[in-house]
């Protein structure tokens, strides 16, 4: 059974720092993307970064380039999200997912094959 947990969330204020957490267990190949998303109140999923474990190459859409940053601790089997410079506009329930044999790499939330249950993350003003 896969299995991804996000850790990490909580409420910080604005200007802060996070870094997230994504432990996975259960994949049934080694060849896999793991990704970022976020889903505000009302609005709709977001792809933030992703990171193949294939040789560790990395994806961020332009508008997340600058204060995401995405990491893999293989012998953890943990992606981390950093995220700097927080805003309130970062509130959001904060997902990682798993994409079994990427073709290439992006963050289209439809291509991921397996999503943990999220983590909040709450910025004050």
């Amino acid at each position: 059974e896969v299995q991804l947990v996000e850790s990490g969330g909580g409420l910080v204020q604005a200007g802060g720092s996070l870094r997230l957490s994504c432990t996975f267990s259960g994949l049934p190949v080694v060849d896999y993307a793991i990704g970022w998303f976020r889903q505000a109140p009302g609005k709709e999923r977001e792809g933030l970064s992703c990171i193949s474990s294939r040789d560790g190459t990395t994806y961020q859409p332009d508008s997340m380039k600058g204060r995401f940053a995405i990491f893999h601790d293989k012998a953890k089997n943990t992606v981390y999200l950093q995220i700097n410079s927080l805003t309130p506009e970062d509130t959001a329930v904060y997902y990682c997912a798993a994409e079994i044999r990427p073709v290439g790499i992006g963050i289209n939330p439809h291509n991921y094959d397996h999503w943990g249950q999220g983590t909040q993350v709450t910025v004050s003003s």
